[in-house]
């Protein structure tokens, strides 16, 4: 490379893939914080030059492009997921990084699958690069189905750089949950980059570019004051600290990691954080959901603990006692006539 060329790179993200491991890092690691794309992309730029043995001022990124499902309007008004959605599209264009989106799949059970969004990364990614001429690809990825597109990307004449992320973690309810990168991706791809013993070793623990890959944990609790309309509120007449209540989720912000509960026995709604979930991730949870959960004093007001779903058996004895009438609501018949109470005759 001449001294007066300009290294060109592309970054492409498989954003189901990105999303796990940035929730990884703000609710399972103890960065606490999630992933920061202007961080990801100084880290880019710093490990392409150090790999082409180039200053960082020559090397610069051209494209980013971010590859997700998406939830139809209509779903997405269900879940209460319009405006996180708008927030997160806004951080993307802060970046300059192209979001490219394709209709999630329903599931028989109601939930979402991503389909078909891969193969859209590699064509787009292939048609860009054979274009533009990128000089580093650079694959946010752990899919082993992206072999071929390296192979395609080395034929034009493009590098290929893999950061990928591998670890696990036990769930409330005893599950392992482990994310892996394909051994055959990281064999195929020029440079791969295994971020998570890079981020965890010590000597690199106070590194800027290895901090800035986070964003300040300030962040995480501003989004949450500028969601709520009650912060000074006065506790509820009602509330009692420590008791378990049974409520239906209102309000989902998933990708901020909290949402809020309504109590079934009225009163105002309780905040919760994804931290204090119990046997179940804040992605797995839905709007209207049942959950029982423990009642707590936070530092704007009430929250919930310990929130977990209802069990069945809970549903449906809170069902039964709604349906059983209280003694001060029952008219006695007079001495001699049959007692009817429910269709039956006492």
């Amino acid at each position: 490379m001449k001294e007066k060329d300009i290294c060109r790179i592309a970054v492409f993200y498989d954003g189901a893939y990105f999303f796990k491991v940035s929730s990884y890092y703000l609710y399972q690691h103890e960065r606490r914080a999630r992933l920061s794309f202007r961080g990801v992309h100084d880290f880019i730029v710093t490990e392409v030059a150090q790999r082409e043995g180039i200053s960082p001022s020559r090397c610069q990124i051209v494209d980013a492009s971010y590859f997700q499902g998406r939830l139809t309007a209509q779903q997405a008004s269900e879940q209460e997921r319009l405006f996180s959605d708008r927030v997160f599209e806004d951080a993307l264009t802060r970046a300059d990084i192209a979001l490219f989106q394709q209709h999630l799949q329903t599931r028989p059970d109601g939930s979402f699958e991503e389909k078909r969004i891969d193969v859209w990364l590699a064509l787009e990614a292939y048609e860009m690069t054979s274009l533009k001429e990128y000089d580093v690809c650079v694959l946010i990825t752990g899919d082993g189905d992206f072999v071929p597109l390296v192979r395609k990307l080395n034929t034009l004449g493009a590098r290929v750089m893999l950061l990928g992320w591998e670890f696990e973690y036990e769930r409330g309810d005893g599950r392992v949950m482990r994310t892996q990168v394909s051994t055959g991706l990281i064999d195929r791809v020029n440079y791969a980059v295994m971020m998570k013993p890079l981020i965890d070793d010590r000597v690199r623990r106070h590194d800027p570019i290895v901090d800035n890959l986070f964003m300040p944990r300030a962040s995480e609790n501003s989004d949450w004051e500028s969601h709520r309309q009650d912060n000074n509120r006065p506790l509820p007449a009602d509330f009692v600290e420590g008791a378990e209540l049974a409520g239906n989720i209102v309000n989902l912000i998933a990708g901020k990691g909290y949402g809020f509960i309504k109590p079934k026995m009225g009163s105002d709604n309780y905040f919760f954080h994804a931290s204090d979930l119990v046997g179940v991730l804040i992605d797995e949870l839905r709007y209207d959901d049942h959950v029982r959960f423990v009642t707590a004093r936070g530092e704007k007001g009430i929250v919930a603990k310990n929130v977990r779903l209802e069990t069945e058996s809970e549903r449906l004895a809170a069902i039964d006692e709604d349906r059983i009438p209280e003694t001060s609501s029952l008219t006695f018949p007079q001495e001699g006539t049959p007692f009817v109470m429910d269709d039956r005759t006492f």
